[in-house]
């Protein structure tokens, strides 16, 4: 039997209904799949819940009983994060415009099966959950401490929901906790202070408060958790119960917590972070008592191997056979000393010391090694070191300098400059080509276009497609000439042959004026064929200024260029683009077209694009089209354009005779 469950914690989020959802399937899902669901027959009586709580998720019917447009407005612009969702019983295209413009984050159909409504739902709630609980518990929070504990008191504080994480950390049962208040979970060693500020805050505040608790178990084992306590207040803003969201930290914080407090307590630090090259194969290899000793006596020996044991007291365990030390910043530099230098020395000393655990020597001087990076400031100085730790395990280096400046020379040093020479190499050589694929139009299988695809040819003659190398270039000097050499490959192509070319050219390319002035003057040069010239329009999230890419295509299109979307269909971004740039043509996004033959939520999507593009008058083309069935199906649906491997792969053009239009 199918399920309804939507995937991820949902009990850490406050659900707003909006509307008369009586016997819905909707409304049986939401039900089913939230804890926390407050209600409102009228967006009068919503705005004023939204206004009084944090609410994450409003679902609101599609009724001409208000103004709903206008109601998602208002919520924008209250939380443009809060996550909008619109019921419906039909979707026509003027709604789904209005939904485009609002930035909606899901549109259901209500007559829809179970399993086309969970498809959106799972994948908005997902990332949804990944920014909430980031934004609530930041680095405590990860995939291995996922499992939030979840409580609701009513406005005296006594316990009337516990869900099962809260029973397992705590060991009590749920008929233990249920009608009592949570002072039974409280450790003696906090102070009262805590909790007179915690009432103050949720109770006469009326607000969030969060803050780290000490709490016990039934057991009498201590534990550590960040908390967020929220009142739920009604529309006359008066108290109904408190949510509380934990995460249990216990594990991290002895010594990761001091740690962070430490770096926000000092004006500026010298950061190490430190890692056991060997750790999992001591996870594999040793069993969990003797792997504790292994940490603590190396934790113990880092002390000892520092050239000047006065400028670090102390070393933070972090776990999983990872260290951390930290200093002022100025102190270090009284000693005038090279941080990198110093931070060699350790390393060298470390890798060749023998570990002595309990008075025996073990050889794990050969075994037993280190890596550092280091950071040095305030500002994102831990998750510097962090990520500088990663990039020197896999760079297979000992000591890496974490200075954002620094980790960005030194990765695009390391990892990229074999492939920025192999661009150059090809670009002296006339190795940056073109090769084309052919697009059919789906009624008369005739090839009525093709796609200009860029390839670089290394070397040793191999025939490179642009995942190995584009990303690399757009970062150097060479992206412009890559795209220089891409328009002119096409041009040459377009006065040879008799079918239309389309040529990729993203957004942050056209904002450049050395790109629009090559452009233009190809185009110029080649003016009796600019019918046939088809752009495609990539997104690109760096485009900061739309008036230029506007200009260029009204440019363009009056010289009798068509303009096409590129990928459409894969975001509410591909509409907004719709109603600016006033495409000729759409490319529906690949993913959804491999998918279409078994995924209802695809076809739905692909209909809803083809409809709404036939209103506007702008022909369709399908990508990866990649057998027969496929095709049959765009056919049915009414697409114009098909192109795949099922009709051919992208190639050379033969030009020694002029290309007329075929017959698949």
């Amino acid at each position: 039997m199918y399920s309804n469950k939507i995937l991820g914690n949902t009990d850490c989020l406050i659900v707003l209904m909006v509307g008369d959802f009586e016997n819905s399937i909707i409304e049986k899902i939401f039900t089913q799949n939230f804890l926390n669901i407050i209600t409102a027959k009228n967006t009068t009586d919503a705005m004023a819940l939204i206004n009084h709580n944090h609410i994450d998720v409003v679902l609101c019917q599609n009724s001409d009983l208000f103004n709903t447009f206008t109601f998602v407005e208002q919520i924008k612009q209250v939380d443009e994060k809060m996550l909008t969702v619109l019921v419906a019983n039909s979707l026509n295209s003027d709604d789904l415009l209005k939904c485009i413009d609002l930035k909606l984050d899901c549109y259901l159909l209500e007559n829809s099966q179970s399993d086309v409504l969970l498809k959106p739902l799972n994948k908005m709630i997902s990332k949804y959950l990944t920014y909430k609980n980031h934004e609530r518990f930041g680095t405590y929070f990860n995939e291995q401490n996922e499992n939030i504990i979840v409580s609701k008191t009513d406005t005296d504080g006594i316990i009337t929901y516990v869900n099962d994480a809260f029973c397992d950390t705590s060991g009590y049962s749920r008929r233990e906790l249920l009608g009592s208040n949570h002072n039974i979970i409280r450790h003696p060693d906090n102070k009262k202070s805590i909790f007179e500020n915690l009432w103050f805050t949720i109770r006469d505040k009326k607000s969030i408060w969060e803050g780290i608790v000490k709490n016990i178990t039934k057991k009498n084992e201590s534990y550590y958790a960040k908390s967020f306590i929220i009142p739920i207040l009604d529309k006359n803003e008066e108290i109904v119960e408190y949510i509380g969201y934990r995460v249990n930290i216990s594990e991290m914080i002895s010594d990761e917590n001091r740690l962070l407090n430490n770096i926000e307590s000092n004006e500026l630090s010298v950061l190490a972070l430190i890692q056991i090259e060997e750790y999992d194969m001591l996870e594999e290899f040793y069993n969990k008592e003797l792997i504790k000793k292994i940490e603590d006596a190396f934790a113990n020996s880092l002390l000892s191997n520092l050239p000047d044991k006065e400028l670090f007291n102390r070393v933070y365990s972090l776990g999983f056979g990872r260290y951390a030390l930290l200093c002022n910043f100025y102190k270090f530099m009284e000693k005038n000393k090279n941080i990198e230098k110093y931070f060699d020395k350790v390393v060298e000393k470390t890798n060749n010391s023998i570990l002595d655990i309990d008075g025996f020597k073990n050889a794990f001087e050969d075994d037993l090694n280190i890596v550092l990076s280091f950071s040095y400031g305030k500002q994102s100085l831990f998750e510097d070191a962090k990520h500088g730790l990663e990039e020197t395990i896999f760079n297979n280096k000992t000591v890496h300098n974490s200075n954002d400046a620094c980790l960005i020379d030194q990765r695009f040093a390391q990892n990229n400059m074999n492939i920025i020479k192999m661009v150059k190499v090809a670009l002296d050589n006339y190795k940056i080509v073109s090769y084309f694929q052919p697009i059919i139009n789906n009624k008369t299988r005739v090839i009525e276009k093709y796609e200009s695809l860029v390839r670089l040819i290394d070397e040793k003659n191999r025939v490179l497609e642009p995942v190995s190398f584009l990303n690399v270039a757009k970062a150097s000097r060479y992206n412009n000439k890559i795209t220089h050499r891409v328009l002119e490959n096409s041009f040459n192509v377009l006065c040879k042959i008799n079918t239309e070319i389309s040529i990729n050219i993203s957004m942050s390319d056209i904002q450049k004026e050395e790109i629009r002035d090559v452009f233009f003057e190809l185009l110029h040069e080649n003016k009796e064929h600019a019918h046939k010239l088809v752009l495609e329009l990539l997104e690109d999230e760096n485009v900061n200024d739309l008036k230029v890419i506007k200009n260029f295509i009204v440019k363009a299109k009056s010289k009798g260029v068509k303009i096409a979307i590129d990928d459409f269909g894969s975001g509410y971004s591909n509409f907004e683009r719709l109603l600016i740039f006033e495409p000729d043509i759409i490319k529906i996004d690949g993913t959804l077209i491999k998918d279409i033959e078994k995924d209802i939520y695809s076809r739905n999507l692909v209909e809803t694009i083809v409809s709404l593009s036939k209103k506007q008058n702008i022909k369709t083309v399908a990508e990866y089209v990649e057998n027969e069935n496929i095709f049959n199906i765009l056919n049915e649906i009414g697409i114009d354009y098909s192109q795949g491997y099922f009709f051919g792969k992208p190639e050379q053009l033969n030009l020694n005779s002029k290309q007329l239009a075929s017959r698949m």
